[in-house]
Order: structure tokens, then sequence, then C-alpha cells
């Protein structure tokens, strides 16, 4: 198959079309695909719900925000900057600790702004509670980093030898699956020790995920029981209630087409999202100029 072509209009003029790649897995089957659904990329931060696991395993005394925070991609909005230095405060480690640099964009040099300063606040709490050093948990041979790609590993079915790794945008190891197997992973998130917890504290805190106007965020509200993760260069990663795992990358990277590509995927399996079939196109007045439309 093609797969899904998101197509962008200004005005009544066709101005870019985005190439989507998606799968969907139930009971460790493929149920619907478009696309290639064995392209090899990276995980980014759609991994970071698998992430959370070794740390809702390793500390009781999280709660549901310190969860959630800790699978987020944050915009470091105040609530979404409370829950990380409450998740600092339980390690307990310092802001200076965190070592995802600062924030990609903008003058202000604070780690904590970086929108994967959660998942770096949970790592170091992981570290803590297994007695693991704090400097450098980031690099590969760190205990910390070992889990991470055990994790990953076992939730996607996936020998570990076979996992090929490189460093993510804010410093730690990211992993390259197939579409597939990623799907695989997200269909067994809640089957996973600590992963119902992990789920759950998603879904109960989307704002907290990444934002209200992000494709993660906005599925978990428009379809109850959803949990959702995107990641870097146009991946989104979710699971339904019952399990329906799906795994979509835009091929050339630019997450404006995951929501109208969600619309034409899930569609047929029974979850409309009308809402999402169109994605208006707006310039820097706010005006709507055009719109994104897929077509499977």
């Amino acid at each position: 198959m093609e797969g899904i072509s998101v197509t962008v209009r200004r005005g009544t003029t066709v101005e870019s079309v985005h190439r989507v790649h998606a799968v969907a897995v139930h009971d460790g089957a493929v149920v619907a695909e478009a696309g290639n659904p064995d392209l090899v990329t990276f995980m980014r931060s759609s991994a970071k719900p698998l992430q959370a696991l070794p740390l809702v395993r390793a500390r009781a005394d999280l709660d549901d925000r310190e969860i959630a925070i800790a699978s987020a991609s944050h915009l470091a909005d105040p609530e979404q900057l409370d829950a990380v230095r409450s998740l600092l405060a339980k390690a307990p480690a310092a802001e200076s600790d965190l070592e995802c640099g600062p924030p990609e964009t903008g003058e202000i040099h604070e780690r904590i702004l970086h929108n994967c300063s959660g998942k770096h606040a949970g790592m170091l709490a992981l570290c803590q509670a297994n007695g693991w050093p704090t400097r450098n948990y980031r690099l590969t041979r760190h205990p910390a980093q070992e889990a991470m790609l055990a994790e990953i590993s076992e939730a996607a079915s996936v020998d570990s030898n076979d996992v090929e790794t490189a460093v993510d945008g804010c410093g730690v190891v990211t992993f390259a699956l197939p579409l597939e197997r990623m799907a695989l992973a997200f269909s067994r998130l809640e089957e996973l020790e600590g992963g119902s917890r992990v789920a759950a504290a998603m879904r109960a805190h989307p704002a907290l995920i990444r934002g209200e106007r992000a494709a993660d965020t906005r599925l978990m509200r428009a379809l109850p029981g959803w949990t959702a993760k995107g990641g870097a260069e146009g991946l989104h990663c979710a699971v339904s209630a019952d399990g329906l795992g799906i795994a979509l990358k835009v091929e050339d990277g630019n997450g404006r087409a995951i929501e109208p590509a969600l619309a034409a995927f899930l569609d047929p399996l029974g979850y409309p999202l009308d809402e999402y079939s169109r994605s208006p196109l707006l310039n820097s007045r706010g005006e709507i100029v055009g719109e994104l439309r897929a077509t499977v």
C-alpha cells in the first residue's frame, strides 16, 4: 500500500503532500496497515510511557502527576513544571542534576524547562531508588539506560542485541524499531508490570503529557480509555482501552500531518475522529488560509 497521503492546501492549491505509514496491532497480530508497517525508525519520545515502567516499579511513593510528567514531553507550563519539581523532590535531586541540557529553543537556559525534564527527573528518581550513581545517568552504559533498553526490548518482543540505538535530542538513548513492533509494545502497555499505573496516570492528566493543542493530549481527550504519546520527527503511538496498539510515522518528519492521518487510519477501525479529518492551516495572524486533509 502507498500509505496515507496528507494533502496541504493553501487556498485551493495543493502546496505539499506528506506520506504517513501506519500499523495497528491487536492480540499480537497486525489488524490494519497503511504504507510500510516494517519501516524502522527511532521511537524518540513515544518511548516515554515504557521508559517510566522501571520507575513505577521501583517507587511506590509517586502520585499520578509525577508518573504522568515522567512520561511527558511538556511545554514548560506552570502546572507541568510543578510536577517536574515534585518528582525531583521525591528523588531527591536538584534541578542542576538534570542532564537534559537547556531548552531546545529560546534564550532561557534552565534545564527544567526542557520538554524532557520530567523523563530525566524520573531517571534520577530511579537511580536513587536503586542505589545507582546519578552522574552520567544519560550515557549508554549506565544502569539506567541499560534498564531502558531492556524495557523496550521486552515490550516489543525484540532481542536487545537487535535494537539499534542512538542519542536522543535530550541526551539519553533512543531506540530504533519497526513500526509494527512499536504498535505491539503499546498494545501490551497495560499488561506489563506497572503499565496500568502509567496509562492511568497519563489519562488522568493528559494536559501534562504535552499540551492542549498537541495530538497526543487531544487524542486522549477525544477517545476515552486511549493512552497516547507522540515523538519527534512525526511519530505517534497509542493504545485503546481494549488493547489496540497503533504506530504512525510521517515519512518526512513533519508532525502537522499526524492528526489528519490518525482520523483516516482510525475511522475504518471504528474510532471516528471527525474533528481531526481536516486540520486548518493558519498563518501568523491566526487566520485560516487552507487545510490539511488525509486520504488512504
